[in-house]
Order: C-alpha cells, then structure tokens, then sequence
C-alpha cells in the first residue's frame, strides 16, 4: 500500500503496509487487513490489503478493442501497461450506477498488476478470520463474485471479492499444459486446502497430472480438523500418518482459520513432524513470503503456475518419503 492510499484512508501511511514488519506480525494471529470500498450500490465491499498496491483517483484511460467485458482499457503505469477493470461491471452488478466511479486500486495478484475502478475507498480495518465466514453460511443468493463475508462493529456486512474468480471469468483459466507424472512406484498423497473453487479446479488437475493422490478442505478450520482426525486415526491403528499424507498444501487467506495459523498448528503437533507444508497463494510479495516463513511453511509458491507448483511439490514428496 503506498502513502496515496494512507492519505485516501486517512490513516498514518507509516501505519500501513510500507511497514512489513507489523504486517509479518499478523501471521499466526488469524487476523487479516481489508481495504473497504464501494462499488456505489449500498452493499460495502472489502479486499485484502496484501493485494493492493496503491490507490489514486481514476487515470485517464486508453479505450483498445476487443477488450473482455469489464476491462474499460489500458493504463501507463511506471513504465508498464496494465489493464483496467471496472469492478462494477466484471461483477455484473445491474444496480450500479454508470461510469467509471472515482477511484482505482492497483492490485498485484498472482503476479499480475491490473487496476481495478471502484465508486469510492473507504478505509483499512483489521478483522479476526474466525469472523470471516464463507458466504452461503451467512445468506442465501449470495453473488458469485464474493469469496467470503465478514461484519463491522456497526452490524453492516461486508463482501470480500473474490479476485481469483474475477480473474478467471474476465481473462479465462490459466491452462496447467504438460506435467510429468512422478517417478518410481510409490505411492503419494497430498492433502490441500483452499477457499477457491477455480484454484482447488486447478491443484487437482495439477496434483493428477502428476499422478498424486489428493484430498482438499475448503477452509483451513475444516483442513485443521481432518487433518486432527487422521493424526488421531494413525495413533489408534498403528500406522504411519504418512501413508495417508505426505504433504499439505495450504493457502495463505481463508475464512475461519487462515493458512498461517494452520500452519502453526502443524508445526506445533509433533505428529506431522517430517511432513512438508507449502504455502500456495495468490499473495506473492516478500512480506507474505516472509509471513510464511515465520510461521514454519517448507515452501512458498505463487499462483497460479503449474509447472512452478509441480516443481516446487516433486522434491518434497520424494524427500518425505525418504525421510
């Protein structure tokens, strides 16, 4: 976040994220930051801080054909053209009011910049995860563009986008293209988690690729709490945890328990010792790499590219099977 986007907010910039090391400090908290906007509906809307770059008043914009619905053109933005959506009408909100609205947020998101035109910012809060529920538990017809829902102080709800489904309809899916399967006899198994269903669509075709057994959870308490079970079902056979899993996989944002203290957690219980966690996320700067760090992840990898994910996975597979 640059100081624009403190002044915007009204906030001290040396408050925001030009201080990673107060960032960093959250993980393993189970607390996140949400930058808070609107789309000039009465619905409030939120987007991790850690995706956000900066934030100014709407550039001028150069209009190109062809352009996938949503994407009103092109930006210069130093030295480097990005393209620029209008959140409004990616998210096919009919009861947004025309035009491009007065703000842009630059958003970095799985190593990728675009601009995203939004009615107005509002501010930064700090929420609790377990705060943070997936939005079918909250209300019914939820819209298909919200990943999650989280409640102010005040009792106002607030959608967080999802921008990786965002993404993937503007822009279509990344294709996952040829992987190597995994080599010699064994057999492996991943378990992952991730509150996406276009990123858990694609781990799979990766992880099958490979020729990877594999299980997911769709949010890391529900990870934490299989995974618990099959500790506690090894202890009680006799058996080794690792025949069930040899590695997980989680993502770094989900509701409820996020991926840094489900990391935590792992680490800390001596039974997963030797088993390998990778973080996975569509977070790619050094302050969440160093997030992961310090709460003990093997391995931090950004979304989405398959071959970078497949060979980020093969070494450790094939050392936790050794080990």
């Amino acid at each position: 976040m640059s100081n624009i986007a403190a002044l915007m907010t009204g906030q001290n910039p040396n408050s925001l994220m030009d201080n990673v090391d107060a960032r960093t400090k959250l993980a393993g908290s189970n607390r996140m930051e949400i930058l808070l906007f609107s789309l000039g509906t009465n619905e409030t809307f939120g987007i991790n801080v850690f995706k956000v770059r900066e934030v100014s008043k709407t550039p001028a914009i150069t209009k190109s054909p062809h352009m996938p619905n949503g994407v009103e053109g092109l930006i210069s933005l130093r030295g480097n053209v990005i393209p620029v959506l209008s959140l409004a009408r990616a998210m096919q909100l009919a009861d947004a009011p025309p035009g491009h609205g007065g703000s842009m947020m630059v958003t970095e998101y799985s190593k990728r910049t675009l601009g995203f035109l939004v009615h107005d910012v509002d501010r930064i809060i700090r929420v609790d995860w377990e705060r943070v529920r997936a939005p079918e538990s909250v209300t019914g017809g939820t819209h298909a563009y919200i990943t999650a829902i989280t409640e102010l102080d005040n009792g106002k709800l607030v959608s967080i986008v999802d921008v990786e489904q965002i993404m993937a309809n503007t822009f279509g899916e990344s294709l996952v293209g040829n992987i190597d399967k995994m080599s010699g006899e064994d057999d492996f198994n991943i378990f992952f988690v991730d509150d996406s269903s276009v990123a858990r669509k694609k781990i799979a075709e990766v992880l099958e690729k490979m020729g990877v057994k594999h299980k997911h959870a769709q949010n890391g308490l529900e990870a934490w709490t299989r995974l618990v079970g099959m500790a506690a079902h090894a202890q009680q056979t006799g058996q080794s945890l690792r025949d069930e899993v040899n590695l997980i996989l989680v993502d770094a944002e989900m509701p409820e328990m996020d991926g840094y203290v489900l990391t935590k957690n792992i680490k800390s219980d001596k039974r997963f010792d030797h088993i390998p966690v990778v973080m996975h996320s569509s977070l790619s700067s050094e302050a969440n790499r160093s997030m992961g760090k310090s709460v003990g992840v093997d391995a931090y990898v950004a979304k989405f590219d398959a071959e970078a994910l497949s060979d980020t996975l093969r070494p450790l597979l094939l050392k936790s099977q050794r080990d």
